[in-house]
C-alpha cells in the first residue's frame, strides 16, 4: 500500500509542477492552454539529454532550459504582440506533439540509466513541489512582488498607472511557468515513467490545467488537488491493489479525466463564484496595451 501512495504522491508533483507554474502564469493575466506542449518538450528534452550524456542534472536543466523558452516565446506572443493567448497556446501544443515526436522517435525505449533515488520509496520531487507550492503561496500573498502580480493579473492599467511594469511582470511569470512546466516533463521521463514514447503524457496537461481552476488560484489547494488526482491516477493504472475485480482498468483510466469535467462545470457556476469566492483574475486572457 506504501508503494502506492508513493507512487501516486510522484504523479501528483507532476500535475503539480505544471499546475503550479500555469497559477503565477495567470495570476499575472496569461493564460496558456498549451502546458501540454511545454512539458512534452521539456520531457523529452530531458530524456535526450540524460540518455546522451548519461546524466540527471543535464537532464534536468535541459527540460528547465526548453520550458522557459517556450514559455518566453508564448509571451512574446500574447505580451509583445498582442495576440490571442487560446490561439498561441493551441499553436505551442500541435507544435510540440509533432516536432517531439520527431525528434523522439529515435529515442523510443527505456532511459537505460539507474533510477533516481528514493527516500523510503518516495521521489525527492515531491517535498520539492511542496516547498515550492510554500515558496509560491508566500510571494503571492505576503510580498510586495506578490501584489504587483495579482494586480498586472486583475488591473493592468491601475497597475501601470501605479508604477507596475506590466510587460516586465507578465514576461517572469509565464517564463517562470514554462520553467516549471518543462520541470513537470522531466520528473515525467526522468523518474515516474522513464520511457520515452509519442505523446507520453495522454492529456497530463490538459488535468493540470483545470487543476488550475480547480484550486481557485490558491497554491495550498492545488496541491490538494495534485494530490488527488495523483491518487486516482495511479490508482486507475493498477485497481486491483485497492478494487480487485470492479471494473476494467481501461475504465479507471477515464476516471481523472471524468472528473475534472463536473469540477469545472460546479465551479464554472454563479453560486459557487458567490459562495466561495472563485479568485478569478480579472484581466486573465485578455491583452494589455499601454495607453
Amino acid at each position: 500500500m506504501w508503494e502506492l501512495l508513493a507512487r501516486s504522491l510522484e504523479a501528483s508533483t507532476i500535475f503539480l509542477f505544471a499546475a503550479l507554474g500555469e497559477l503565477i502564469s495567470q495570476r499575472a493575466g496569461v493564460l496558456n492552454v498549451g502546458l501540454e506542449g511545454l512539458m512534452l518538450f521539456g520531457g523529452t528534452a530531458a530524456f535526450i539529454t540524460a540518455q546522451t550524456t548519461s546524466s540527471y542534472p543535464l537532464g534536468l536543466l535541459a527540460g528547465l532550459a526548453i520550458g522557459g523558452f517556450l514559455g518566453l516565446a508564448h509571451g512574446f506572443f500574447c505580451i509583445t504582440l498582442r495576440g490571442d493567448q487560446v490561439v498561441s497556446g493551441m499553436g505551442l501544443w500541435i507544435l510540440s506533439f509533432g516536432l517531439t515526436t520527431y525528434l523522439g522517435n529515435p529515442y523510443t525505449g527505456p532511459l537505460g540509466l539507474e533510477r533516481v533515488p528514493r527516500f523510503f520509496g518516495l521521489s525527492p520531487f515531491y517535498p520539492l513541489g511542496v516547498m515550492l507550492v510554500a515558496t509560491a503561496w508566500f510571494l503571492l500573498f505576503r510580498t510586495s512582488h506578490g501584489l504587483a502580480i495579482r494586480s498586472v493579473g486583475e488591473n493592468p492599467g491601475a497597475a501601470e498607472a501605479s508604477g507596475i511594469p506590466v510587460a516586465v511582470i507578465r514576461y517572469l511569470c509565464v517564463t517562470s511557468g514554462g520553467i516549471l512546466a518543462g520541470l513537470s516533463g522531466a520528473t515525467y521521463t526522468l523518474s515516474y515513467n522513464p520511457v520515452w514514447n509519442y505523446n507520453f503524457l495522454m492529456g497530463w496537461g490538459f488535468v493540470s490545467l483545470a487543476l488550475v481552476f480547480f484550486s481557485m488560484w490558491n497554491p495550498w489547494i492545488l496541491l490538494a488537488g495534485a494530490s488527488l488526482f495523483g491518487i486516482m491516477w495511479q490508482l486507475s493504472l493498477s485497481p486491483e491493489l485497492v478494487l480487485p475485480g470492479v471494473l476494467s482498468r481501461y475504465v479507471w483510466r477515464t476516471v481523472p479525466f471524468a472528473i475534472t469535467i463536473p469540477i469545472l462545470c460546479v465551479i464554472s457556476t454563479p453560486w459557487f463564484r458567490t459562495r466561495w469566492g472563485l479568485a478569478k483574475p480579472e484581466a486573465l486572457g485578455r491583452p494589455y496595451a499601454k495607453e
